[in-house]
């Protein structure tokens, strides 16, 4: 061995063992943010803390500025959403990024209408991109560009394609929220009678069921470490805009109109998301279970990540759905009460809620008692979204009942 080698040898050498405390000491740091068995509140940072102060300040502004506005109701809602935002802000870092987004963008949108909403149409920022009709148009577009790079990255084996599908879709979610957002300060432009909530009519809750599809998508795809679901996720929400764009030129659905009597009531602030945290988490685990088929039987196996996280997610969904389901049920048994007199009703809208949750309790009990998984799982899944569809589009299209102000 040559001198140079031996030098070059002894080089590597040290450049080895002064490498190795970094190497030690980057283990350590992922070792004590995996197995950190501290309180939890114990290990929120200093950000995490100036987080929760943004969001209560927001609320605490919101109180004193639109108090007029809201009745001992609203204000409770209000009080108990910033607690659960917080919470979703510490545990899912990426939904602060989205918050401060729609805070933002929102509050940007009501200082540029000056409280004349004629300004929609004349202010090139309101006109193209921040008013609720265009901010809307904007995600319905981006959930179709994203679901478009999803299958590209899936197909081309692409990190970049799916990548910039997981991006667009943020962006949709963003723009759908601010879409929302405005939409209820557009609402009280026009009358203080007329103001509401944008979750009313089949317009606003298939904007809102696309949100909250995606959201869900986007936490499994950050937990579980893959982009190659969005493909069969983003096609369900592909379809519902398709829906909504078809609603809005058919029958100008876009149109802000005040509440009809039996919406007239706090309830539907709770009851309403409730429900479509349900419905989204239902349509969900169906994507997945298509995606689990079609692994199963060899179809893009190499591409989709193995059968137990796919059955892991498509539980998770179910599970999550059925609990805010039920919570919606419970609600709106509440709500009925009060509006018509009675808990229930067997009305349609009611009876097909009674089949949907039926339809979910029967799988968690199988899976929780029988061990239900695999192929027959997954079916089951994708047969529950053709109930839930029924139950949500279905009933309004065909059948009349007490919930008859949400047809077609």
């Amino acid at each position: 061995m040559d001198l140079t080698q031996v030098s070059s040898t002894a080089k590597a050498r040290r450049a080895d063992r002064a490498a190795a405390p970094r190497d030690a000491s980057a283990a350590a740091d992922l070792h004590d943010a995996l197995f950190d068995e501290r309180p939890f509140l114990r290990r929120l940072t200093a950000l995490d803390w100036l987080f929760a102060l943004a969001l209560v300040a927001g609320a605490g502004f919101a109180l004193s500025r639109y108090h007029a506005h809201m009745n001992y109701y609203d204000k409770l809602v209000l009080c108990g959403t910033v607690p659960a935002l917080v919470v979703l802000g510490w545990r899912w870092k990426p939904a602060r990024l989205l918050m401060a987004g729609i805070a933002v963008l929102s509050i940007g949108a009501i200082q540029i209408y000056q409280g004349d909403l004629a300004r929609a149409d004349q202010a090139f920022f309101l006109k193209y991109f921040l008013s609720s009709q265009s901010a809307i148009l904007w995600m319905s577009a981006l959930f179709v560009l994203a679901t478009l790079f999803y299958w590209i990255g899936l197909l081309s084996r692409s990190e970049t394609g799916a990548s910039i599908g997981s991006k667009l879709t943020w962006a949709a979610v963003l723009m759908g929220f601010v879409g929302l957002m405005v939409r209820w300060y557009e609402s009280y432009l026009i009358g203080a009678d007329v103001g509401h909530i944008p979750i009313s009519n089949l317009y606003e809750v298939f904007v809102l069921f696309s949100l909250i599809t995606a959201l869900f998508y986007l936490y499994y795809e950050k937990h579980y470490n893959t982009r190659a679901l969005g493909a069969f996720v983003l096609l369900v929400i592909s379809a519902a805009v398709g829906f909504l764009m078809w609603y809005s030129i058919s029958r100008d659905a876009q149109q802000i109109q005040p509440l009809v009597p039996a919406l007239q009531s706090w309830w539907m602030k709770i009851h309403v998301p409730a429900n479509f945290i349900g419905y989204g988490s239902f349509a969900l685990s169906a994507m997945v279970g298509v995606a689990y088929l079609m692994k199963e039987r060899g179809v893009l196996a190499d591409r989709l990540p193995a059968l137990d996280v796919l059955d892991d997610v498509m539980y998770k969904s179910i599970a999550v759905g059925f609990a805010f389901f039920t919570i919606a049920t419970i609600l709106g048994a509440l709500w009925a009460a009060q509006a018509w007199g009675g808990y229930w009703s067997w009305d349609p809208k009611e009876t097909w809620a009674l089949i949907v949750w039926l339809n979910y309790a029967a799988w968690l009990h199988m899976r929780l008692m029988k061990g239900l998984r695999g192929g027959v799982a997954a079916w089951w899944a994708l047969t529950g979204l053709l109930v839930t569809t029924f139950a949500f589009l279905g009933v309004n299209m065909f059948l009349s009942g007490l919930h008859s102000y949400g047809k077609l």
